[in-house]
């Protein structure tokens, strides 16, 4: 017989309004969860932004929105909509003010959530239960998944479930209609400004996948990212598609899927390639791929050199001395490292398990 979880749970509720890393990092604890409590109304409290990552989740039972535009005429009847719920386990993901807010406002008897010293603003104020505290010492991924050995869920493969609809299937066949197979995927930017590499960098990158390896190459970001995408075209050979404010985020779900590798800054795309078992070469700079690097692909990792670096701001004031390190040949190595005689094809995960 299983072993039990510590806690006797009927309704539970995830509280993780993050960015679109941090939800993709957080689905295998959702795994878990519903493992160890298969019978449970499992719901998860999330953003827009993020949302899509959950939508047709068979293991989620509700996903509750969260609209940030304007928050403060809203929150008063979200935090309502959530007393309604009578969850009687909460699991606090966000470690802010806002999310300890939320979860105090449950009304669950059980709010479990990170120790004090790993939280922010006074989040542990609101959670009467808290995992141990690891610091830095663990990845995010490993982080959330402490949560589930507090709980003493079992131990099982991890998983993400990516469920596209068959229109979106066809959409995602659609947009690679005109892209030269196989292909790889290029991530253009990030939300941070001290994280982005530059249109030289990328239009490089692009000549080399497909002069060295003769994949097509397929530039992947959002709307704001459009103008980036045009300069890496005007300066690339040809064989570059841009992708940039064309999909949905879950048409660029079922694009990366299809890729062979993929290449870019830490974002959130980034670690849904690693969740579907691209290869994926992260490039580093203001940040630590210690902390937030793509779950399995630690060795393909390519760190710049600063002396600031990471320093972990959102805009930097010396060029991005960085990322700018970040060499064509350094991006050539790691790919060969992938298709090295005797290295194995990656086993992907299913869209939808």
């Amino acid at each position: 017989m299983a072993p039990q979880p510590k806690f006797a749970a009927q309704r539970i509720l995830i509280v993780l309004h993050g960015s679109i890393g941090d939800v993709t990092r957080a689905l295998p604890l959702l795994g878990l969860l519903r493992a160890g409590y298969p019978k449970a109304f499992i719901a998860w409290s999330v953003e827009p932004a993020s949302a899509p990552l959950l939508e047709g989740n068979p293991l989620l039972d509700e996903v509750i929105r969260f609209e940030r535009g304007q928050w403060w005429k809203s929150f008063a009847g979200f935090l309502q909509r959530i007393r309604r719920g009578k969850f009687d386990l909460v699991l606090d993901l966000q470690r802010h003010l806002k999310s300890g807010v939320i979860s105090w406002a449950s009304g669950a008897p059980r709010r479990l959530g990170f120790h004090r010293r790993d939280g922010k603003e006074g989040n542990w104020l609101f959670n009467n239960l808290t995992i141990p505290r690891y610091g830095d010492a663990i990845s995010k991924l490993e982080h959330y998944l402490k949560f589930a050995e507090f709980l003493g869920l079992p131990k099982a493969p991890l998983r993400w479930d990516f469920c596209l609809t068959d229109g979106e299937q066809a959409a995602v066949d659609d947009h690679l209609s005109t892209v030269i197979q196989p292909f790889a995927v290029l991530f253009l930017a990030t939300r941070w400004e001290s994280k982005d590499w530059f249109a030289d960098q990328i239009a490089a990158c692009a000549d080399m996948v497909r002069r060295e390896h003769g994949l097509g190459v397929v530039l992947l970001g959002g709307a704001s990212e459009r103008a980036l995408a045009g300069r890496v075209l005007a300066l690339a050979q040809p064989g570059v598609v841009s992708l940039a404010g064309a999909t949905s985020l879950r048409e660029a779900i079922g694009i990366i899927a299809k890729a062979k590798l993929a290449v870019g800054p830490d974002t959130g795309l980034m670690h849904i390639a690693a969740a579907l078992k691209v290869p994926v070469i992260s490039l580093w700079g203001a940040t630590d791929p210690a902390r937030t690097g793509p779950h399995g692909f630690a060795e393909l990792a390519i760190k710049g050199q600063a002396p600031c670096s990471p320093c972990y701001r959102k805009h930097c004031t010396i060029g991005r001395q960085c990322m700018r390190s970040i060499t064509t040949a350094a991006i050539a190595a790691k790919i060969d490292r992938i298709y090295q005689p005797g290295a194995s094809e990656p086993v992907r995960h299913a869209e939808c398990g």
